[in-house]
């Protein structure tokens, strides 16, 4: 299959995506280094994870580590996504793609774990519902754009095995 060459390349709607890709990782330093750093040196974790203390729970321990793993998961992940699209390899829509579908799942599982623990506080606070909301809409659009995308189909094709996919076709034809 052969598609028009100004279909190749990191152009069009793959711009947003790159700039997204770049804006991430930063982001997601910004916001939750200091309050991950904070919390495990300021003696707060130790306070929530901690048995007799006023904000003790034993649910406190298991969320936070959930919750600074998920964020290293994601910043990792971010990290090789944008490395995958610089480099335009095959892998990149389905990484991606993944990459949007799991805080549509993660964000309602974490919301849940955090509702076990009386706070005091609403989980679901005007800042977790619009980040909920950002990973739903963004998955609504990017990720059939990564699969239904002329241009996606013709840019992701680095690392592919020619002898592979033409296999395939003399198969199928």
């Amino acid at each position: 299959m052969s598609y028009d060459e100004n279909l190749k390349g990191l152009k069009g709607w793959l711009v947003l995506v790159g700039i997204g890709l770049v804006i991430f990782p930063i982001r997601l330093g910004y916001l939750s280094g200091p309050l991950f750093y904070n919390m495990f040196t300021d003696g707060s974790f130790e306070y929530l994870t901690t048995p007799g203390t006023e904000s003790y729970h034993p649910l406190w321990k298991p969320l936070l580590f959930f919750e600074a793993s998920y964020n290293a998961l994601l910043l990792i992940a971010s990290l090789v996504l944008l490395f995958l699209f610089v480099s335009k390899h095959y892998l990149f829509p389905k990484g991606y793609a993944l990459f949007l579908f799991l805080p549509v799942v993660i964000l309602p599982l974490d919301l849940w774990l955090a509702s076990l623990i009386p706070m005091g506080d609403d989980p679901l606070d005007p800042s977790t519902l619009k980040e909920m909301v950002r990973s739903v809409v963004a998955a609504l659009i990017w990720i059939p754009y990564m699969f239904l995308s002329k241009r996606v189909k013709a840019t992701f094709v680095e690392g592919k095995s020619q002898t592979g996919s033409m296999d395939s076709e003399q198969t199928t034809n």
